[in-house]
């Protein structure tokens, strides 16, 4: 069945020890692909809501979202009709405790460090959205990406809102 309205999509980036959180999907969309984990938001749910959830069920982690980093569409077509549309948003994420572990929708995750990206074919949107995280992270402490402790980021204090454009991501998979 084709969707008649996009779905809303929330992903959560968390910079640990100069390393990034990617999940390995176990659904579509992207299934089998490399990407930052994250989901749907729940009927009656805040966005941050659904990124703590989505979070917890998906890779073992509380987390607590900082500052947004980007909002895009995602839209793949099959047959010249949408087959589906997320609208996404994606936010820098402080981990608050856990360990991450693979859950739910993820088959693997994975810590990666900046020069260790290309190994896992992340989509150009998720290359550019980590890259972002990785920048924001670095102009907060004033550290290199290798260089980031877990804590950097203090509990309740966001890094400084950059000024940042919307985006369409469609067909990429």
């Amino acid at each position: 069945m084709r969707p008649l309205h996009p779905q809303v999509g929330v992903g959560g980036v968390v910079v640990r020890d100069g390393r990034v959180l990617l999940v390995r999907r176990g659904k579509p969309p992207l299934e089998g692909r490399w990407s930052i984990p994250g989901g749907t938001v729940e009927l009656g749910e805040t966005l941050e809501q659904a990124l703590v959830r989505e979070m917890a069920e998906e890779t073992g982690l509380e987390v607590e979202p900082l500052e947004v980093l980007t909002v895009f569409d995602r839209i793949q077509r099959e047959g010249g009709q949408v087959a589906w549309h997320h609208v996404i948003v994606d936010y820098l994420c402080r981990r608050v405790s856990g360990e991450a572990r693979a859950a739910s929708d993820a088959l693997e995750v994975a810590w990666a460090a900046a020069d260790q990206l290309g190994a896992y074919d992340l989509t150009e949107k998720a290359l550019a959205v980590v890259a972002d995280a990785f920048r924001l992270s670095e102009d907060r402490t004033g550290m290199r990406p290798d260089a980031l402790a877990e804590d950097t980021i203090p509990p309740g204090q966001s890094c400084p809102r950059p000024k940042r454009g919307l985006a369409s991501e469609e067909g990429q998979e």
